[in-house]
């Protein structure tokens, strides 16, 4: 067998694991690190999110107190404190991504949407409203056939899905599970002889 040559030329050492990421790391700059694909409303929503973050530090001293005597995780503005300290933190380094990223066009569209949305809160509360004046049960069955006739589920075919459906939801809440539901003022009308079982089961 031959000798290997003398001048033989040595072998380039691989990188280091991980050295890639760190080339790249060098040459982003601080606003790159921060940049992502934004839609139209994000910067409102963070906006928006940061202020109530702030908002709700701002009142953790007022609504929360340190007890004498007491350790630190077991005092009673503790965990909120950490919470709320967290919120702040991620909605700050959410409204930084959404200030470099690049704006997009649509946040009229995109603000319409979420306001949309608010018309769900203000159907349940009507119902909560509606529950101790019409009672759990003529206050669910409207609600639930109101609300299917609003998403488009208009036939009668599904107005009696949604009323089966309430009536199984009240018969399992007040009547198997005992929740404590107020009886509503309409079921005081009715004769001796059914107002308290409807009160207690309906």
């Amino acid at each position: 067998m031959s000798p290997e040559p003398a001048n033989k030329t040595p072998r380039a050492k691989p990188p280091r694991a991980g050295s890639r990421f760190q080339n790249v790391i060098r040459i982003r700059n601080f606003q790159a690190l921060f940049q992502r694909y934004a839609r139209p409303g994000d910067l409102i929503f963070a906006s928006a999110f940061m202020v109530l973050a702030l908002l709700l530090l701002a009142l953790l001293p007022v609504e929360t107190t340190w007890a004498a005597r007491t350790k630190l995780y077991q005092q009673p503005a503790f965990w909120p404190g950490v919470a709320i300290l967290s919120m702040v933190l991620f909605a700050a380094g959410h409204l930084l991504g959404a200030l470099v990223s690049t704006r997009r066009p649509g946040w009229q569209a995109e603000l319409w949407a979420w306001l949309r949305s608010l018309e769900f809160a203000a159907w349940f509360l009507a119902y909560v409203w509606l529950v101790p004046q019409a009672g759990y049960l003529p206050s669910t069955v409207a609600f639930c056939c109101a609300l299917a006739f609003r998403m488009g589920y208009r036939s009668w075919r599904w107005m009696g899905i949604a009323a089966l459906f309430a009536l199984a939801v009240v018969v399992v809440f007040k009547s198997f599970l005992q929740v404590k539901i107020p009886a509503g003022a309409v079921y005081d009308h009715l004769p001796d002889q059914i107002r308290t079982f409807v009160m207690i089961n309906f």
